[in-house]
């Protein structure tokens, strides 16, 4: 499920300030290379787990170097599926989906006020 309209996708931010800003929000990198870079945050709910995700993808410099900037993709939430897979298709849950909102929009604030 792509969540539009969160004010994320097309934002660009420096590598360093993004790492900061997602650690402080409980996101996890996950995969990365020199060029690309996914953060997750992670929700549960009645005994299923959700992933909410943010790709980014570097317009200038390497990946680990603080002042790489970065573009934001639109976020996109994921039902897990055991033992590993994602299903982006399925119903999401009214609390998932407000839970991910609530998250990307503290996300957009700090991303505006920088």
């Amino acid at each position: 499920m792509v969540i539009k309209d969160s004010g994320i996708g097309t934002k660009e931010v420096f590598f360093a300030d993004l790492e900061h800003y997602m650690s402080d929000l409980g996101f996890d990198r996950g995969a990365w290379d020199y060029k690309h870079a996914t953060y997750d945050y992670k929700i549960e709910d009645k005994g299923n787990t959700y992933y909410l995700r943010i790709e980014a993808t570097v317009t200038k410099g390497k990946l680990e170097d603080t002042h790489a900037e970065l573009k934001l993709e639109e976020p996109y939430l994921g039902k897990h599926l055991f033992p590993h897979g994602f299903d982006y298709d399925c119903n999401m849950p009214d609390s998932v989906v407000q839970t991910a909102k609530s998250k990307l929009k503290l996300l957009n604030e700090k991303l505006s006020s920088h």
